[in-house]
């Protein structure tokens, strides 16, 4: 279990930081985690913006709206989307803002530091042999626990998605997902095998539209667990070892440039913060 760290606290000290001469001018961006606080701190000015980590994001809302009530000047939120976009629940304030697709890994995923990732793992041969647009197929799979995951926030399945042993329902040759076997293999990492799976796939199927962005359905973490099996068959030879889903993150985040964030929402909904914040400054100066 994750050790809780109080709100206030991180407020509080992020008070004592602007107080120190250094940062009496700096920015503060609030990010949720560690690994998404090492993205930030390739893309913001180091010079003028701290990257502050809130530990989760319920924290880092909340220490946002602790400061706001202070009138705490220059600091700002990026926490993910979720499902908060789909489910019309988007906390509204003009310092908060939400990664262009689901999580901060999925925005890396959309970007060439896949291409890049799987130039370094893949096999050259098998990926152009490959029958669909693997970016496409990646989506294509992982939506369906995307939809699971939804379901099981909405519906209060409280299922357990953390370890899932994904070569037990993804096919290693197509990448295609079996439902029933993710289904199975969800209820049994969750100690619920009792759960009835006709109610389940009738839940995840009410949350189906033909016009949601399947980037919003989608968690970065399970694409790139489908991506860690693609490469060990059907889109490489390496052994699971050498692919772990937390070496791909690492290879995404280093492959990922500030000239691929330029490119995002995410970027032009910052450089507007930078402009109604004057003189606070996240990104650097082109």
């Amino acid at each position: 279990m994750k050790e809780y760290i109080n709100p206030n606290y991180i407020a509080n000290q992020i008070r004592l930081l602007r107080n120190q001469p250094q940062y009496t001018e700096h920015s503060f961006l609030i990010t949720e985690g560690d690994t998404d606080a090492r993205v930030w701190k390739n893309l913001v000015d180091s010079a003028k913006c701290r990257v502050e980590i809130a530990h989760n994001k319920d924290n880092a809302v909340q220490v946002l709206n602790i400061l706001e009530k202070d009138n705490f000047a220059g600091v700002l939120a990026v926490v993910d989307a979720d499902f908060d976009i789909l489910e019309g629940t988007v906390t509204f304030s003009p310092n908060l803002l939400l990664t262009d697709t689901h999580d901060l890994e999925t925005m890396l995923l959309k970007s060439p530091a896949l291409e890049k990732v799987l130039l370094e793992h893949g096999s050259e041969a098998k990926i152009n042999n490959f029958a669909k647009d693997i970016r496409q197929t990646l989506l294509e799979s992982a939506q369906i626990v995307g939809y699971l995951r939804w379901a099981s926030l909405k519906f209060n399945y409280c299922l357990k998605f953390e370890g899932l042993a994904f070569n037990k329902f993804v096919d290693d040759k197509t990448l295609a997902l079996n439902e029933s076997k993710l289904l199975q293999t969800v209820k049994n990492n969750s100690q619920k095998p009792g759960l009835d799976e006709p109610e389940i796939r009738g839940n995840m199927d009410s949350l189906k539209t033909d016009t949601q962005d399947m980037w919003y359905i989608c968690c970065g973490h399970d694409m790139i667990a489908i991506l860690s099996i693609a490469l060990c068959k059907a889109l490489g030879s390496c052994n699971s070892k050498q692919v772990e889903p937390n070496v791909l993150e690492i290879n995404l985040r280093l492959a990922y440039e500030s000239a691929h964030f330029r490119l995002t929402k995410l970027y032009i909904a910052i450089q507007t913060w930078e402009q109604t914040n004057q003189p606070f400054q996240v990104l650097p100066n082109l």
